[in-house]
């Protein structure tokens, strides 16, 4: 096995024979064309080769001790990434049924020995060029997609980055502050940590649900912008027309999120935020609003907007009302968890009431 250290820079070429001889002329053949030789006496010493360096191509003699080339080729292309690199056997053996093995397991060429030359020259020079076009094709395809996702990335960002907006104008015409929002934002996601870990909910909610869940949930009330600021912010009860205006706020929340989508390549985040926004305020025994969903017809995502909401809500200070402090909110909403909420999220919610923020 040949000590020659591999450069990177120059183009290497495994050759493994077991007949010294044959390994050297090889060598300097490759020499010759301007690659760098490694060389190996049999399959087991070139498996210790490859799991250091690479090659660009492999030569390989068929019948060797320890491991023969044909065990080593099924070996090389059970690989992932070995997998394309071009295999030339170059063997004594000749028979039909040899040479088709050889193209069974992979190869890329056969040259039959005592080779020449300027044969060896001519087909390792086609498979080096042609690896080498084919690595150049893949690494462009890599860095085009990865340029892609980039972009798409940074599209999505900056449509997040509208929705935002958007929401700050519906926030502040519903004179809500920003510290509400997080407030919402991140006892969703502590919540929905917790549902991870429940018999019911565990294999519903993975990571990647509660990470969407926490970038969502701020955008419930984005139809808020469309109801007039007199409604908004209004300071005693509203009037029958009046409440079923600002009821609307949910279906033109959940339109203003649909459009989006529909032109968007981020749909999981935002097909979550539009069903939150179209049904947080629907009730678990169907009492609620736009559509009178009942139980687990009701996105579950909603189901957690909704609990956390109300929570949010009630300690929370109002023009009318001081904030209710953690213990009395919990026992008020107690008082509706069969009307209003999912039971299980709630007594999830209950049990982890000290972390909520």
């Amino acid at each position: 096995m040949t000590g020659v250290k591999n450069d990177k820079r120059i183009p290497s070429v495994l050759i493994v024979d077991d007949v010294e001889a044959n390994r050297f002329i090889l060598r300097d053949i490759i020499m010759e064309m301007g690659y760098q030789p490694i060389l190996a006496e049999n399959g087991e010493q070139a498996m210790k080769i490859v799991q250091r360096i690479r090659p660009n191509l492999i030569i390989l003699d068929i019948a060797m001790p320890v491991m023969d080339g044909f065990e080593f080729c099924k070996w090389i292309k059970a690989k992932p990434d070995m997998q394309e690199v071009p295999v030339i056997f170059i063997s004594a053996m000749d028979e039909t049924d040899d040479i088709l093995e050889c193209f069974s397991l992979g190869a890329n060429d056969y040259i039959k020995k005592p080779f020449l030359k300027e044969v060896v020259k001519a087909r390792v020079g086609v498979q080096m060029k042609l690896h080498e076009a084919t690595t150049s094709a893949q690494e462009a395809t890599r860095q085009l997609q990865l340029s892609n996702r980039e972009q798409l990335k940074q599209m999505e960002a900056e449509r997040r980055s509208v929705l935002y907006v958007l929401l700050r104008v519906a926030r502040e015409n519903a004179c809500y502050n920003e510290a509400y929002m997080e407030r919402l934002r991140r006892n969703c996601r502590i919540l929905a940590e917790a549902m991870q870990l429940s018999e019911f909910f565990g294999y519903l909610i993975p990571d990647s649900y509660v990470d969407m869940l926490e970038l969502a949930a701020p955008l419930c009330d984005l139809g808020n912008m469309t109801i007039p600021i007199n409604i908004l912010q209004k300071q005693g009860a509203l009037d029958a027309e009046e409440n079923i205006i600002m009821q609307t706020h949910t279906t033109m929340g959940a339109r203003i999120l649909k459009d989006i989508r529909e032109c968007s390549n981020d749909n999981s985040f935002l097909k979550m935020a539009e069903e939150i926004a179209h049904y947080h305020h629907e009730n678990w025994d169907g009492s609620g609003y736009p559509e009178g969903k009942c139980g687990n017809e009701i996105p579950l995502a909603a189901q957690i907007v909704s609990v956390v909401n109300s929570y949010c809500a009630l300690t929370e200070k109002r023009t009318y009302r001081e904030a209710f402090d953690r213990v009395s909110a919990f026992e008020i909403m107690e008082q509706e968890m069969e009307k209003r909420f999912n039971p299980e999220i709630f007594r999830i919610m209950k049990k982890i009431a000290r972390q909520l923020q």
